[in-house]
């Protein structure tokens, strides 16, 4: 069987930068997405930073359209606009001028495999020296404390002070999760960092998360990135979520011991945060809570 060129299914701009070294930012859409973080923090990054789509991938062999229909608009008699996929590898700069890449829009489908050496062909030909990939979990931890960060990536010394969050784990895939691993494999330096979203509020958004996964990029990619946008809405966020906690007895209680479960670990008193022995089961816990905020207006 023939195999097909991954360079078949992107169109990089002839006129490209020389980016020796330059960072890689993965976050695509379709994943596991607490809080909506990784989506905050990537179109955060598109909105404030100057930049331009460097390479267009071709959605109509990675996208499936009917699982994940694109929105059309209709105006009174006639289709006015189509909302097409758009996964695109976009050359942003810092606040310093400094050039890095972001990867962003819709995983794939279909063709991983065929995507991520695409990828890999493009970090190449770049002259890409490090990916880091977003990511946003729901756990049972307290709003009322500083968002969690699991760090992951080879070499290990990438990921150097901070705590593994288990030993081993299955957990499904995805494709930048795939992205990280062929890197790593193809000698690249690929790490990603998967932040800690409250589950009673994963459903809506969380930029206090956004902004913490921001931060791990900076750092990570010696990158001066703005944040302030984020954290002031971190903190109109806390604000209204105190404010629905403190108006429902029942869902304060569960905060209270979500807080004492996280501070005996903190301390070194607490076995892990995900003991929740003495706590309402993970269903009871989630369903309790996102009754409650559901019916609250969410915070702009």
């Amino acid at each position: 069987m023939k195999k097909l060129d991954p360079s078949e299914l992107y169109e990089l701009d002839p006129d490209r930068p020389d980016l020796g070294g330059a960072v890689l930012v993965q976050a695509l859409d379709g994943f596991i997405d607490a809080g909506g973080a990784r989506k905050l923090a990537s179109d955060h990054l598109l909105e404030k930073l100057p930049g331009r789509v460097l390479a267009r991938f071709d959605h109509d062999q990675l996208f499936d359209y009917r699982a994940r229909r694109p929105i059309m608009v209709f105006a009174k008699d006639h289709w006015d606009s189509y909302d097409a996929p758009l996964l695109a590898l976009h050359l942003l700069h810092d606040e310093q001028g400094k050039p890095f890449l972001l990867l962003a829009g819709p995983e794939p489908d279909v063709q991983w495999e065929r995507f991520t050496a695409a990828v890999e062909q493009l970090c190449t030909v770049l002259g890409v020296k490090r990916s880091i990939g977003l990511n946003a979990i729901p756990m049972g931890l307290p709003h009322t404390r500083p968002v969690g960060v699991i760090a992951h990536g080879v070499p290990h010394e990438l990921v150097e002070g901070y705590e593994p969050w288990v030993e081993t784990v299955h957990v499904p895939a995805s494709a930048g999760h795939l992205l990280e691993y062929r890197l790593g494999e193809a000698g690249f330096e690929a790490m990603g960092f998967a932040v800690h979203v409250p589950h009673y509020v994963s459903q809506s958004a969380y930029p206090a998360a956004a902004a913490q996964l921001v931060r791990e990029v900076a750092k990570a990619g010696s990158l001066q990135l703005p944040v302030d946008a984020l954290d002031e809405a971190a903190v109109a966020t806390r604000v209204s979520l105190d404010e629905q906690v403190a108006g429902a007895p029942e869902v304060a209680e569960v905060v209270k011991q979500l807080e004492e479960q996280y501070d005996a670990f903190v301390s070194g008193r607490g076995r892990s945060l995900l003991d929740e022995s003495e706590l309402p089961t993970a269903d009871e816990l989630g369903a309790e809570l996102e009754r409650f905020l559901s019916e609250q207006p969410r915070p702009e």
